[in-house]
């Protein structure tokens, strides 16, 4: 706030109205000070900010004028580090807006005042715990230390472990998941978050966004995914996944775009905006951003060139003696970052930059340079002393993280011999099986990368549960008719009722076979068959055949003509389903099998000894699953289904049923993956030559037998991402 004076005098000059106003200035600075302070006071203000270690805790001190109603509202960024506290209706009365603390992994404070509310940023090196603590009018702020192996879990205060986002009951919920067309034909995803401190984690993978909530979790109703293709940006899909204890939301976008990213209170937005062509750039795109300027020289050095775009740009630009030579060039609304570059591109130039001093040489030499400034590098790091980390895996194992970290892919040879392995030339790794541990001994430059990637591979495998279902049906439809004719005497064959024979005597009498031992049994010689064609079971179902005879006898009846149909129509349908499924995990190759083994003793050839030859007929499910990062299921499949169907002294016959594939399935979704249909159909005549042929007659000679037979393989999969686990941070 700004005091001021107004003294009118008549009779004294200027000279004692500034002698008056120098005597009266100590009066007026303490007036100021004190007003000024009121007015804090009413206002509510942050009178200090402090750090100091308690306990061997980071510990920030914020003294209000006033004692604070309720914590204030906060929330984390993950990269760059940062802590967030708006103080409403506050202002900074500590007199500084930096606060440097360089203590531990706080770096600064910085307090800004805007829009009627204080914000008080605490710079972090790396994201950490945290928890608050309100007592009158003092906030107290405790950082968590970073732990120092990775896996491990941050330490605790008073025995509970706070977390950005999370209280000591437990993990918060989304509250819910929205999508919104904002102006410009921005998309705009908007999550209701349960706890505003909760700690957010965006990142660009490839062509898609992703947002990870931590220590979260995601109610059954919002695990969803949202097409959003229609609302006419850039954003075409959504997807909400439990990830351990995180939230995870997969966006996918389309064309040119750009993104940022903010959070107010528990609303966090994500927007997504097209990125317009612009008819002015020779280079579409979002490379581009400076202001427009237009050029047009003929002839003109390139020395002045630089020069016309350091006075427009109030750059500092320092060229080397070796840039030489003229250019013409013509550019209209081109930014100038983009004139620069094509200006150093047309005569083979570079340039480094550092703060506003850019500095144009040769390509040649700048390479030149990096190569000389790598080679010192290199030797400076093999000077630099070694240390030792002791890193605990809480999933992966020791041994197969230490193999990685010293083997290496090395290509090509002599002095340009490049390797891409993560320790350096000095660095070792040793695994200790028992405990799990891994002790890395290397520089400190090449220990941080190596924390970073144990840190991202020491994490649970997610599992999958693969299901698949073999179904195999057959259908079958067969008809068969066939004869027998023959000639005999001294009996008559009257018929069969249920196979069993009724003949009669010439007297009269008869005798059924098959009856009582009592019953009278008639001599005579049977009937001689003329023809022998009875009908087969099409089908081969084992049904026995049903058949009529009748009888022509002469006069006397010493001689008969006995004449047997048989015919024959069957119907089967049957359906066999196998259903075998597994548990695995990601990337990990796995087997279930059934069935049975057989030994088979063959006889050796040459006078050789007998051999054993072993034969599997199974049902087996080999499946290595991937699960991608868009929520489906990479399969590579091989299905096998075999069945004995003859043994023989040369060995086994085996029906075999294989499917080797890969496909990608949605999280739970069914696939067909295979299917074989078979259809058999025939129509067979056996007759006796010649009188087969005869018009009418010509069917007591023939035997006929029609069978339609078919089959159908189908083979389905059903994968399952099973949810719940724990995933390392």
């Amino acid at each position: 706030m700004t005091s001021s004076l107004t003294t009118r005098h008549n009779a004294p000059g200027r000279s004692s109205v500034t002698r008056g106003l120098r005597r009266w200035a100590p009066f007026f600075a303490v007036a100021a000070a004190a007003l000024q302070m009121g007015w804090a006071h009413a206002q509510g203000a942050i009178r200090s900010v402090s750090a100091n270690l308690s306990g061997g805790l980071e510990v920030v001190r914020i003294e209000t004028a006033e004692p604070l109603k309720e914590l204030p509202a906060a929330f984390t960024i993950q990269t760059p580090a940062r802590i967030v506290l708006d103080f409403p209706g506050a202002v900074n009365a500590t007199g500084r807006s930096t606060i440097e603390v360089n203590q531990g992994n706080l770096r600064s404070v910085n307090l800004v005042e805007a829009s009627g509310r204080t914000r008080l940023v605490l710079n972090l090196n790396r994201a950490v715990p945290y928890d608050t603590e309100l007592q009158g009018n003092v906030l107290g702020i405790r950082l968590q230390n970073p732990p120092a192996v990775a896996g491990t879990a941050p330490s605790a205060v008073g025995g509970t472990t706070f977390d950005a986002g999370s209280s000591a009951t437990g993990m918060a919920a989304l509250n819910d998941i929205d999508f919104r067309r904002g102006d410009e034909s921005t998309g705009r995803v908007i999550v209701e978050l349960g706890n505003p401190q909760t700690g957010v984690d965006v990142r660009q993978q490839g062509r898609n966004l992703v947002v990870e909530f931590l220590r979260t979790t995601l109610p059954e109703g919002l695990r969803r995914r949202l097409d959003v293709a229609d609302f006419g940006t850039p954003v075409r899909m959504i997807t909400a996944t439990q990830v351990g204890d995180r939230v995870r939301l997969l966006v996918e976008p389309a064309g040119d775009w750009e993104h940022s990213a903010y959070q107010s209170d528990n609303r966090f937005v994500l927007e997504v905006r097209p990125v317009k062509a612009d008819a002015n750039k020779l280079v579409q795109g979002p490379k581009y951003s400076g202001e427009k300027l237009s050029l047009n020289f003929q002839n003109i050095d390139v020395r002045a060139l630089l020069q016309v775009i350091a006075d427009f740009t109030n750059f500092n630009i320092i060229t080397t003696d070796t840039v030489q030579g003229n250019l013409t060039l013509r550019l209209k609304d081109v930014p100038w970052d983009q004139a620069l570059d094509i200006i150093l591109e047309s005569k083979a130039l570079g340039m480094t930059r550092t703060g506003n001093v850019i500095r144009v040489a040769p390509k040649k030499e700048l390479d030149a340079e990096a190569v000389a400034q790598r080679e010192v590098n290199k030797k400076l790091e093999e000077l630099e002393p070694l240390r030792t980390e002791v890193f605990r895996l809480n999933f992966a194992k020791a041994e197969e993280v230490a193999n990685t970290l010293k083997d290496a892919t090395a290509s090509g040879s002599g002095d340009n011999r490049a390797t891409n392995r993560i320790l350096s030339t000095r660095g070792s790794a040793i695994a200790d099986v028992r405990t799990n541990q891994v002790f890395v001994t290397d520089v400190a430059g090449r220990l941080e990368a190596v924390r970073d990637y144990i840190r991202r591979v020491d994490s649970p495998k997610r599992q999958v549960m693969i299901q698949a279902r073999i179904v195999e049906a057959t259908e079958g439809f067969g008809k068969s008719l066939g004869v027998r004719l023959g000639v005999g005497g001294q009996r008559l064959v009257l018929g069969s009722v249920d196979g069993s024979r009724i003949n009669a005597n010439v007297g009269g009498s008869y005798n059924q076979i098959g009856a009582s031992p009592s019953s009278q049994t008639l001599s005579g010689n049977p009937p001689a068959a003329m023809v022998n064609l009875p009908a087969p079971n099409a089908l081969a179902t084992g049904a026995a055949v049903p058949t009529f005879a009748a009888s022509i006898f002469s006069p006397n009846a010493t001689r008969f003509l006995t004449l047997e149909l048989s015919a024959l129509e069957s119907d089967s349908r049957g359906r066999i389903i196998s259903s075998p499924r597994l548990v695995t995990g990601d990337l990990s190759k796995s087997k279930i099998k059934q069935g049975d083994q057989l030994k088979l003793i063959l006889p050796g050839g040459n006078n050789a000894a007998p051999r054993v030859e072993t034969v599997d007929a199974n049902l087996q499910l080999d499946v290595e699953p991937q699960i991608t990062p868009s929520g489906k299921v990479l399969l590579k499949l091989n299905i096998t289904k075999n069945r004995v169907q003859s043994l023989s002294a040369a060995g086994a016959s085996l029906a075999v049923k294989e499917i080797n594939t890969e496909v990608m399935v949605d999280n739970g979704g069914t696939v067909m993956i295979g299917g074989i249909f078979e259809q058999e159909e025939s129509n067979d005549v056996d007759k006796v030559p010649v009188l087969g042929d005869l018009p009418g007659i010509g069917n007591l000679f023939k035997v006929r037998a029609n069978k339609v037979e078919k089959k159908e393989t189908l083979i389905f999969i059903t994968p399952v991402i099973l949810e719940g686990q724990d995933t390392a941070q």
